[in-house]
């Protein structure tokens, strides 16, 4: 398993972006939408997982989430591990590799948004708030210190 972050113009990019449009996660879209009208800035990044070569897995670490007009920032999100690769903890490498690349670039807390209950805990994130997402669910924000 390899992590890669990638940043606008890398050789992984629009491989990055075609395969989370074509994933079996309807955010993926949103992601890929982001990424190919050079939505992420500055310290902005995706992460990608390869397993022989092949993507198994991504996230990206960002200003915003899917909830606006938060006081909270950076955020990990569009976390996805393809269901060939579930199970191997892969989620967690996501997002602790994430949070490496965070505080290498100055930040001490990180967030994350999900519905999910008993998976983020597991990483260090504990519950903060919980928000109405745009398309109608209550979602919890998480926060770690780092």
């Amino acid at each position: 398993m390899d992590i890669k972050a990638l940043t606008y113009g890398e050789r992984l990019w629009e491989r990055e972006a075609d395969y989370a449009v074509n994933c079996s996660w309807s955010a993926g879209s949103h992601l890929s939408k982001q990424m190919r009208e050079n939505g992420l800035t500055n310290w902005e990044r995706v992460f990608v997982v390869l397993v022989d070569s092949g993507i198994a897995g991504y996230c990206a670490l960002t200003k915003e989430d899917c909830i606006p007009n938060l006081s909270y920032s950076p955020f990990i999100g569009f976390i996805f591990v393809d269901e060939a690769h579930r199970g191997k903890r892969i989620s967690e490498a996501l997002c602790l590799h994430a949070i490496g690349y965070a505080k290498s670039v100055g930040f001490d807390k990180i967030y994350l948004i999900s519905d999910h209950v008993n998976l983020y805990e597991k990483y260090g994130f504990i519950p903060i708030d919980q928000q109405l997402a745009p398309w109608g669910t209550l979602q919890t924000i998480f926060m770690r210190q780092i």
